[in-house]
């Protein structure tokens, strides 16, 4: 069992449910953010371990929350998955600093390792 803290932030709570589920059976501590505008303050409780996020959403985009986060000494080097649906998801999530990047729709074991790959490094 890992004490390890993941943010999933996604405004699809399909995915939120999902990915909370998966990855909470993998021993993870999960925070649900389904709206972005509240993930700083988030972040600032929970101190995660790792962020799940996605590029597409409303009112604060994923990138746009990502360039923040790489602004700041406290989460600059904090690592972040982005996950999109998009074709362009990889080269925007790259662009904005992402530590890593999953398509949508995307495998369940792939999303675990990259999760591990990403806490251990």
């Amino acid at each position: 069992m890992t004490n390890k803290k993941i943010l999933i932030c996604d405004d699809d709570e399909g995915i939120l449910d999902m990915l909370e589920m998966i990855l909470e059976e993998s021993g993870y501590n999960i925070t649900p953010v389904k709206n972005s505008l509240h993930i700083y303050d988030e972040i600032k409780k929970v101190k995660p371990d790792l962020i799940l996020l996605d590029l597409w959403m409303p009112v604060l985009s994923g990138d746009q929350i990502l360039r923040t986060l790489r602004k700041s000494p406290e989460t600059n080097s904090l690592p972040v998955i982005a996950i999109s649906a998009s074709r362009e998801g990889q080269r925007i999530a790259t662009e904005a600093g992402a530590s890593d990047f999953l398509a949508k729709p995307f495998d369940l074991d792939l999303l675990v390792s990259k999760v591990k790959e990403a806490i251990a490094a």
